[in-house]
């Protein structure tokens, strides 16, 4: 069997590392007994792949210790397995039962009866029911937030968006005045000056930015705030009415917009070649990806199956009368409703609460065909996914950000000539990233989050005919955030 350590970085110091490694080799110790005990069968054992993580969110869609089978592109069972250990959840005293179920379920001809409830079949990660939940919170964001009583930017792993940092604002305003001043210098600049931000939150960000920048354009003798149109995109109604409300002092600038993130150029197409400015952050790092997986020079593709535990059952039974028969027709009611459909005022988004935390995937690893490119986001070609693996190590385990590409590749034709995109998110620049830890899913509250794939991005870029560059992001220590800039090439 081969042991894959994705958990340690030199960030993790002191008595922290030293129990990480102790739970590392508590795992490698107790594999090794459980072949020599005949727990786990010795013909299995060259096929398997052991993967110690530390998941970075506190909450995702993981058990501790979890079994990942393969199949061929038809569905028949292969000798590859993998059982991937997350370190940051396994505790030392049910750690070695944890891996004796496991070495259980590795076989092919295993049981499956675990007791689970299962509300789907297997889908790749772009169909899972998870981007169901996802619609739920950003549509009923307002219940959400005051059940939990704070704000969804609260629940991010900093504890709040990076976006906001004033520093980071007054750069970009000045960055786009210089853009400005420049045009009208070379006589270039329109009449109307249109910025785009899509996912404004609470509008915290948009705020600062044209207080700012109405600032800096009276402080330098300039009239270009009197030309500008603040665009605000959102696809959450409550968060695009809130964002609106909190600009009303600017509100003759302001043009509320609504628009799927995916596709905005769909509902802004009157812009096309007009905005001068776009701005996103922590927007594509919540679309659909999927992941794919190159073990041994063959390509698999990761597909997630939900579920609730046998004990999470019972726990909803008992908290609101939603037993094992009921659950799917309820968790249906909530997806297509909302949490009112299921039971009116506050118990209706209990329940949702409730089964967002207690929801798991499942996962397996199916082997690709050469001929299949359903994976493959529109706009790119499977040449082009061969351009990432030729960069990626041999083993590897990889987003395929197919809802950022197309966000991307769908937003380029909205920006002027001398236009640019400016995304602040978590991205991976380099694919040799992706073998040194976890990138996600991790679960939030009511959503998840994810790392976005930037070789990707540079790849599409490249083919639209822009040039995609990435900076650290400055203004906080620590931060994870880098930012993207994407301008047209010459």
């Amino acid at each position: 069997m081969i042991v894959h350590i994705n958990h340690i970085s030199q960030s993790k110091k002191g008595a922290k590392k030293s129990q990480l490694g102790e739970l590392a080799s508590l795992v490698t110790g107790s594999l090794v007994d459980l072949v020599e005990n005949g727990q786990l069968d010795a013909k299995v054992a060259p096929s398997l792949r052991i993967h110690l993580d530390w998941i970075q969110y506190k909450t995702n869609f993981r058990d501790p210790v979890i079994v990942r089978r393969t199949t061929d592109a038809q569905g028949k069972s292969l000798s590859l397995a993998e059982v991937a250990i997350d370190l940051r959840q396994c505790q030392p005293a049910t750690l070695l039962q944890q891996l004796q179920e496991a070495a259980q379920q590795v076989n092919p001809n295993a049981s499956t009866d675990n007791g689970r409830h299962y509300l789907a079949d297997y889908k790749p990660f772009r169909d899972c029911v998870i981007w169901d939940f996802n619609r739920v919170f950003w549509r009923h964001l307002g219940d959400w937030e005051a059940a939990s009583g704070k704000g969804f930017e609260e629940a991010l792993p900093s504890g709040s968006s990076d976006a906001n940092r004033p520093d980071a604002v007054k750069e970009s305003v000045v960055e786009f005045w210089e853009l400005l001043k420049d045009l009208e210098t070379k006589n270039q600049l329109p009449a109307e000056i249109p910025i785009l931000e899509i996912g404004v939150g609470a509008g915290t960000r948009a705020a600062a930015f044209i207080d700012l920048f109405q600032e800096y354009d009276a402080e330098k003798g300039t009239t270009y705030y009197d030309r500008l149109q603040f665009i605000l995109g959102d696809y959450s109604p409550d968060t695009l009415a809130r964002a609106c409300a909190s600009l009303g002092r600017h509100k003759s600038h302001i043009i509320p917009a609504p628009l799927d993130a995916l596709n905005p150029f769909k509902t802004l197409s009157q812009y096309r070649f007009k905005v001068l400015y776009v701005h996103l952050t922590n927007v594509y790092d919540n679309l659909p990806f999927d992941d794919l997986i190159r073990r041994d020079g063959k390509l698999y593709l990761a597909e997630v199956r939900p579920y609730i535990s046998a004990a999470s059952v019972d726990q909803l039974q008992a908290d609101f009368g939603i037993g094992r028969a009921e659950l799917p027709a309820a968790t249906a009611k909530l997806l297509d409703g909302g949490p009112h459909a299921v039971f009116p005022g506050e118990k209706g988004v209990a329940f949702w609460r409730a089964l967002w935390g207690c929801f798991k995937l499942e996962e397996r690893l199916r082997a690709l065909d050469d001929r299949e490119e359903s994976h493959v986001p529109p706009g790119l070609t499977w040449a082009h996914l061969q351009d990432l693996l030729d960069e990626a190590p041999e083993d590897v385990r990889f987003h395929i950000s197919r809802g950022a590409a197309e966000s991307f590749a769908n937003t380029l034709p909205l920006l002027h000539p001398r236009g640019y995109l400016q995304v602040q998110d978590i991205f991976v620049e380099d694919m040799d990233e992706y073998r040194k830890g976890f990138k996600g899913p991790g679960k939030l509250d009511g959503s998840l989050v994810v790392w976005v794939n930037g070789a990707l991005l540079r790849a599409v870029g490249a083919r639209a005919g822009y040039d995609v560059h990435f900076r650290p992001f400055a203004y906080r220590p620590g931060s994870k955030t880098t930012v993207m800039y994407t301008t047209q090439k010459p």
